[in-house]
């Protein structure tokens, strides 16, 4: 249509059902990518032309609706273009506020931060409009709040919610926010604590991030809510979201004098680099001025160039170690950080005497709190533990397990156990490797478990390499070398390690209750008995274990919390690879039948998209075990 022809009435509702028939069969983008340039054109300075636009969208069928706004929120270059497209056709179409203000927002999270952007832009700029802006705004507060909402949302939702919440925010002017100043106050308060409750890093940070653009919204004047956390991009982003951006304009430019004498006044004057600037001297009263006389900056101060440090000498004896360490005398403090620094390698060089005093070593270590401020303390400590663990693994381990289910541990010293069990477990059950062989180029793998990180990444890695090489491929060859036969210490220590952990995980204490509110660390106790499965591979209990790991996985198959449904899935992923298949074959079939139809629902169904990956692997593996089976029978 180029012209409307004077002085007759027209109808342009034919167009609007072609328009909506060629969006809804998927066809948006090659109709809207030439169809709204011209619109945005011709809307500009014409407002015959944006009646026109809006009548053109008013009038297709609901049932085509969806499609039609959703390609247009997408084509347009900006919450202005789309309010001059649009119209207040949210506040007219019961559909196109149904689809602006719930569907894209709260049912979908694949659009990208421009289109919520336009969205919710296009919602602010009409006085209309912004009852709806209001209305969204405390819907998504409702869900971001919402602790089930948190539970079992996936992780990109969450960030999507999070996303759409900044950029409202962002458009509220104040006389709304002294409006609803309470209840975002109580829907930040409730957000918060639900998001922090989480085992997954990047929803904890999201919480803090959104629940401290909140409280610098609602406290302009007074004190404002500061979280500590690492930024990364996407918490830049997040906070970039907050301050709207002004629409792009183009600028006149001015003459070259014109833009010179402006950019001259605009900068301060400085002196040239060449001449040193001229300062008065301040004037002084005689009494600062006396103050000033007396003062010792007259002093000529001592040469120190040649000054050593004194050293303070370690300890060279297990029990003097344990002396110092508990001791109380601060004139101590430089032995005390000597000692921490080298107890690792003297437990090493006398595996003797540590026995004896194994067990009161390990406890001095786990209840070893920093005196000063040591550079890596927790490393050091950790070290010194796991150097413990190995020399006498049986006393120790009974030691530790106990504990772990002790009253008066904080979360923190729980999760060191297990981080201290793990890494002496790597450390017994991997090869040690004498001098040059001709596989000393090949790596043994490596699980890297640092206080506070998340320790299934890195072992993951190892089961997926394990899978790769349980994988036949025709046309790859040899995929890994094999390392030289040694024994593996790990062996006859497993079910110390393993069976004490698994026991009590059902009986809640006074101050821990794993299944609970402490899910976190039931989230790391799950990784950790993963872990500890798949070092124990070609161990005597490796069988045993796998039983009794599979009967805990069924009791907690349906948890709630992402962190724990990935340490199960985990758990299933190191039996199949642990346990022989013969043994798997004879002593585990009807619970691996159970656990497979399990498995097909989590793949199906559960929100986390790691936890969906994991089913579908643990699949695939037990695909492999059922080829197996049906070669033995045949």
């Amino acid at each position: 249509v180029s012209f409307v022809p004077g002085g007759l009435d027209c109808s342009i509702s034919f167009v609007s059902h072609v328009l909506g028939k060629v969006c809804v069969h998927g066809r948006q983008k090659e109709i809207l990518g030439v169809l709204v340039p011209h619109l945005t054109d011709l809307t500009k300075s014409d407002c015959i032309w944006q009646r026109i636009c809006w009548r053109l969208v008013e009038c297709v069928p609901d049932r085509w609706m969806e499609a039609v706004v959703l390609g247009f929120v997408q084509g347009a270059p900006g919450a202005d273009v789309l309010s001059r497209l649009l119209g207040n056709l949210v506040v007219k179409n019961k559909k196109a506020q149904f689809v602006v203000t719930q569907k894209m927002l709260l049912l979908q999270y694949g659009h990208t931060t421009a289109v919520l952007q336009n969205l919710l832009g296009y919602l602010s700029l009409d006085s209309l409009r912004r009852a709806l802006l209001l209305r969204v705004l405390q819907e998504l507060l409702e869900t971001w709040s919402s602790s089930s909402a948190v539970k079992h949302s996936p992780a990109e939702q969450q960030l999507y919610i999070s996303k759409a919440i900044l950029i409202c925010l962002s458009h509220l002017k104040e006389p709304e926010i002294e409006s609803c100043r309470q209840e975002l106050l109580t829907r930040m308060m409730e957000g918060v604590k639900c998001h922090l409750d989480s085992s997954l890093p990047q929803l904890r940070r999201l919480g803090m991030v959104v629940a401290e653009s909140i409280s610098l919204k609602i406290n302009t004047e007074g004190p404002v809510l500061k979280f500590e956390y690492e930024e990364d991009d996407e918490t830049r982003e997040l906070k970039s979201l907050l301050v709207q951006t002004p629409p792009f304009c183009v600028v006149p430019s001015l003459p070259d004098d014109d833009r010179s004498e402006k950019a001259g006044a605009a900068l301060p004057l400085e002196p040239e680099s060449n001449e040193k600037p001229h300062t008065a001297a301040p004037v002084m009263p005689d009494e600062e001025l006396d103050a000033e006389l007396d003062s010792d900056d007259d002093l000529t101060p001592y040469d120190m160039s040649e000054d050593k440090e004194l050293k303070i000498k370690a300890p060279v004896y297990i029990r003097d170690c344990i002396e110092v360490l508990t001791g109380s005398r601060s004139e101590d403090v430089d032995k005390w950080e000597a000692t921490v620094k080298a107890l690792e390698s003297l437990v090493r060089k006398n595996p003797a005497a540590t026995r004896e005093v194994s067990v009161e070593l390990a406890k001095i270590l786990l209840h070893l709190e920093e005196k000063t401020c040591i550079e890596g303390f927790v490393e050091l400590r950790q070290r010194a533990q796991v150097a413990v663990l190995t020399t006498d693994p049986i006393p120790v381990a009974k030691y530790l397990t106990s504990q772990f289910y002790s009253l008066n541990y904080s979360l923190r010293q729980r999760m060191d156990i297990l981080d201290v069990l793990v890494l002496a477990a790597q450390e017994l059950s991997c090869p040690k490797f004498h001098g040059k062989t001709k596989h000393s180029g090949a790596q043994k793998p490596c699980i890297q478990l640092l206080p506070g990180s998340d320790s299934s990444k890195d072992w993951r890695r190892i089961v997926d390499e394990r899978i790769k090489s349980k994988t036949r491929r025709f046309d790859m060859g040899q995929s890994h070398v094999e390392l030289a036969s040694c024994p593996n210490e790990f062996n006859s220590v497993a079910g110390h390690f393993f069976f004490p952990l698994i026991r009590h995980f059902d009986r809640p204490l006074t101050t821990f209750d794993l299944l609970g509110e402490d899910h976190l660390v039931l989230g790391r106790l799950v990784h950790t008995l993963a872990i500890l499965m798949y070092l124990a591979v070609n161990t005597v209990a490796v069988t045993a274990m796998g039983k009794a790991l599979l009967e805990f996985v069924w009791a907690l198959r349906l948890h709630t919390d992402s962190y724990v449904r990935q340490g199960l899935l985990s758990c299933i992923s190191s039996l199949l690879l642990s346990v022989p298949t013969e043994r798997i074959l004879a002593d585990m079939t009807e619970e691996l039948l159970e656990t497979q139809s399990w498995l097909g629902d989590v793949m199906e169904k559960d929100p986390d998209g790691d936890c969906r990956r994991l089913a579908l692997q643990n699949l695939l593996l037990m695909d492999n075990l059922k080829k197996k089976l049906e070669a033995v029978l045949s």
